[in-house]
């Protein structure tokens, strides 16, 4: 069994009459890749918050590689990417790195960290000039440069074009595959599928799905029906799990599509399509039913 890099037990925080995070049990291995999702409001940022030490529980603990948060923090075990994070201002990004390597008791060399988050372009550009997905970049180099155990990343590729979201995805296999262990809030659900080792989904201050990316598209089934058609009561055909339209285009989640179809042809639709679940399918009818 893998070290144990997070464990919560009991999770919970309230703001005044809202409970942000409800009881909230979980246990993140070592080196493992975990997406962490759910809808906006969901819980996810508070959870990680409170893993980092910015936010105290109210009820429940958090231990982060057995120490307190806090502690894990000051040892430099722990490194976070934050959405809008303000960046120093009047410097450019070479002084910003600089100064900030500096403080770091054991950090990755220098040009490790500039080459891993590809700023070798940018480095005498002041970080009041750079662009959403540049500062993003640079936010990625401050996670990684204290060499932590740990890294917590928050819609880590928004601003990137997609050669570079691939490349990003690339270095955090890359860091997992030497001990890290790497938690990231995203909604490209296609990021999630294709490179977490586990996705945790949260609504409600609840966890709700907890597996493999093909673990939560069982959960709705193995298919999506597609058709065009008139805005008709499809959504209680057999074997139908989620239903949403678009003008007169349709998509049936079904956990029996051969099933759906029977049903289906005998209706006035045309242009039929039947391909295998998509996570975002899946994720909207979790979340959808957390709700019911």
């Amino acid at each position: 069994m893998r070290e144990t890099a997070i464990t919560t037990t009991g999770l919970t925080k309230r703001y005044g009459s809202l409970t942000a995070v409800d009881d909230v049990d979980l246990r993140v291995p070592t080196g493992q890749i975990m997406a962490f999702l759910g809808p906006n409001g969901a819980g996810k940022s508070t959870t990680n918050e409170m893993i980092l030490g910015l936010v105290t529980p109210d009820e429940g603990t958090v231990e982060v590689f057995g120490e307190s948060p806090h502690e894990a923090v000051r040892r430099g075990d722990v490194g976070a990417m934050l959405q809008n994070g303000a960046l120093l201002a009047d410097t450019n990004v070479r002084g910003l790195l600089r100064t900030l390597h500096g403080i770091h008791a054991h950090p990755l060399p220098l040009g490790e960290v500039i080459e891993r988050a590809e700023l070798g372009d940018i480095l005498k550009t002041p970080t009041g000039k750079l662009s959403g997905g540049q500062a993003q970049r640079v936010r990625f180099a401050m996670a990684i440069m204290g060499s932590p155990k740990l890294i917590i990343l928050d819609e880590p590729t928004v601003g990137m074009d997609v050669e570079l979201r691939r490349r990003f995805w690339a270095q955090m296999e890359d860091l997992a595959s030497h001990g890290r262990t790497v938690i990231f809030a995203t909604h490209y659900l296609d990021e999630a599928d294709a490179y977490a080792e586990r996705i945790v989904v949260i609504s409600d201050g609840r966890i709700v799905a907890d597996g493999t990316g093909a673990d939560i598209k069982r959960r709705v089934g193995g298919r999506t029906v597609t058709f065009v058609g008139p805005d008709l009561d499809y959504e209680h055909l057999p074997g139908v799990v989620s239903a949403t339209r678009d003008g007169e285009r349709h998509q049936l989640v079904s956990a029996d599509s051969d099933e759906t179809l029977r049903h289906l042809i005998t209706r006035p639709v045309h242009s039929i399509e039947v391909t295998s679940a998509k996570l975002e399918d899946a994720f909207v009818a979790i979340t959808e039913g957390a709700h019911a």
